[in-house]
């Protein structure tokens, strides 16, 4: 079946809010259409895609509902949750609410989150009629959903995973998008294709209801900084959202191929779980006491170094734990605003990246001593968390793609080295808890030779002020032997590799900001890669500058860049990869975990103290 003609689609922008239940999510614009949802999960076929079928309209890949004579739409999420209300009104002060989920809740003694997309249409004012275009597609965008239908369902034959719609509204209505008045509330529930249990309307006013409890409940549960709770609990929330729970994987963002810059190239499949990018995720929803994504995820990690081959681990990984993520275009989705191509998978997992072996070791050391938790690490654990750290060890000092995952060349970047250091030192760290001694001396003497090996192969000597005038003769580098800088070193204090307010991290952090810093943004480097000069603003190095400047006591100009962060946020409190510094406009895969950790470190680090509160 062909894609039905539509009006040309209109302008695609990041004003996206995102639902989901940690099995399968949606991203719904400002229309209150779900133009993005993959199954059946989140690396799955995306059957909603309007968001990236360019200029091909976007009545295909979509489900949303429209009011005769519309005006108006307006949305905001119900606190603390992320359900997702959109008001729609017409010409003559008839309204709708549309109340969007993924149903989440504790049923029969586990987590109940199908793979469903729940909607609840409200009548709330006047006489508004509606009409419904629901068209999901499969195969990334060739083709729309072959239908079939009963009294009041609707099968719509995705392949290899059909949806049904359940649905108390007339379904003849919905088949023929005809418009039809709005008398009492309508419930639709796109899921397993399995007959629908109980009374529509009960079940998903319940599901609503209970769905709306646990996400309170979860929030309530979180240590919040004082001041910015608001953005700090959203940002958690959609973290939270970026979890595959089966698994207990992360992945970078819920998108593939929202380029980095305007017709750059620069579009990847963030679908998957970057051991780096869930590293910082569980770090950040760590310092908020939010231990089920930490543990779901520590049980990830110990398949993966249970199936590494040798110890080497990759630097991304399928939700599944899958190794092989094998990178193609989809030649039937034109691209966000027609900017492809569209790539499924990611060659990158096939990349060197040292990096990964600390990023292992970091999280995984909480386990020993965190009395909290429901699975306590053992010696069994050190013993093969010891395997990942000879990896640390084996590869400080070897060239890598490094962090900003460059295709065409490799370096012994700075911030890999300084990531196997952090491994060795927290691996002492965890052998001095345990009682081993020659363990803990062993990787001591290890992180030390790693230490001397960064100081003398990153340290670049320049002229001026020297360490007696307090100065520090020169400053980190993004590689050894090299000259060029990258935002990476400004993470040096965050992993204690150095204090603030030592000569030489200060000395980094002004050659950083000279080369870097763009007004309020930060580039991730200066120097042309694989696609040319970089052209948008890394908004996670912004937040790394933030942090350095809090470090180092220049709160003041801190809170300032943290304030100009927060105003660049959607409408749904939340931020993709990276930034036109000079316009502000969002660009790169989003909602981007990278990000959203920035604003929970942030706010952590900059908020007033609640002794100051209470």
């Amino acid at each position: 079946m062909n894609a039905p003609e539509s009006k040309p689609a209109e302008h695609s922008t990041l004003q996206l809010w995102p639902i989901g239940n940690c099995q399968v999510s949606g991203l719904i614009d400002e229309r209150g259409a779900i133009v993005w949802g993959c199954v059946p999960r989140v690396d799955g076929d995306p059957t909603f895609c309007a968001l990236m079928r360019g200029d091909k309209g976007q009545d295909a890949g979509t489900w949303r509902f429209e009011l005769e004579n519309q005006v108006s739409t307006s949305q905001h999420y119900i606190r603390n949750t992320p359900i997702l209300v959109t008001r729609l009104e017409d010409a003559s002060g008839g309204a709708v609410e549309v109340y969007d989920f993924c149903p989440r809740f504790e049923r029969i003694g586990r987590t109940y989150r199908p793979v469903a997309y729940a909607r609840i249409v409200r009548p709330v004012a006047g006489s508004p009629r509606i009409r419904t275009i629901l068209t999901p597609m499969s195969g990334y965008g060739s083709q729309l959903a072959h239908i079939t239908h009963g009294s009041n369902h609707i099968r719509y034959l995705v392949e290899r995973n059909t949806l049904r719609l359940t649905t108390d509204a007339p379904v003849g209505y919905v088949l023929d998008e005809r418009y039809f008045r709005v008398e009492s509330p309508l419930h639709f529930f796109l899921g397993p294709d399995e007959p629908f249990n109980g009374n529509v309307e009960y079940e998903l006013e319940t599901m609503l209801q209970l769905t709306g409890n646990y996400w309170k409940q979860w929030v309530r549960g979180l240590a919040t900084p004082l001041d910015w709770q608001e953005a700090v609990i959203r940002a958690a929330i959609t973290l939270k959202l970026c979890q595959h729970e089966e698994t207990g994987a992360i992945v970078a963002a819920l998108t593939t191929s929202i380029p980095e810059a305007p017709h750059s190239q620069r579009n990847w499949d963030y679908r998957y779980c970057w051991i780096r990018d869930a590293y910082y995720t569980v770090q950040a929803l760590n310092h908020l006491g939010a231990l089920d994504v930490l543990e779901k995820y520590l049980a990830y990690l110990r398949n993966i170094v249970d199936d590494a081959e040798g110890g080497a681990i990759q630097p991304l990984y399928a939700v599944s734990g899958a190794k092989e993520i094998i990178e193609w275009e989809a030649a039937d989705l034109a691209g966000y605003r027609g900017m492809g191509p569209v790539r499924v998978g990611n060659a990158a997992y096939y990349q060197v990246q040292n990096d990964c072996y600390g990023q292992i070791v970091l999280p995984s050391i909480q386990a020993f001593s965190d009395q909290r938790l429901l699975r306590v690490a053992n010696m069994d654990d050190f013993a093969s968390l010891e395997e990942v750290g000879e990896m640390a060890w084996k590869t400080h000092d070897q060239p890598d793609a490094g962090l900003w995952e460059l295709r065409t060349r490799t370096a012994v970047h700075t911030y890999s080295s300084v990531m196997s250091w952090a491994a060795c030192d927290r691996l002492a760290n965890a052998a001095e808890h345990l009682g081993l001694e020659d363990r803990a001396r062993l990787w001591r003497e290890r992180a030390d030779t790693v230490r001397r090996n960064i100081d003398a192969g990153a340290w670049h000597e320049v002229e001026g002020p020297n360490l007696d005038d307090g100065g520090a003769g020169g400053h980190y580098v993004a590689s050894f032997g090299g000259s060029q800088l990258d935002a990476s070193l400004l993470q040096m204090v965050e992993l204690r590799y150095l204090q603030a307010d030592d000569p030489k991290f200060q000395a980094t952090l002004e050659a950083v900001q000279k080369s870097l810093r763009r007004g309020e943004h930060m580039l991730r480097y200066a120097n042309e890669d694989d696609f040319g000069l970089p052209e948008t603003a890394f908004n996670i190095c912004t937040f790394w500058l933030i942090e350095a400047l809090h470090r180092s006591g220049e709160d003041e100009e801190a809170r300032r860049l943290f304030e100009a962060m927060l105003g660049h946020r959607t409408k749904s409190g939340l931020l993709s990869e990276d930034m036109d510094f000079e316009t502000g406009e969002l660009w790169g895969n989003f909602p981007q975990t990278y990000s959203l950790v920035g604003i929970i470190n942030c706010a952590g680090q900059l908020s007033r103290s609640w002794r100051d509160w209470r």
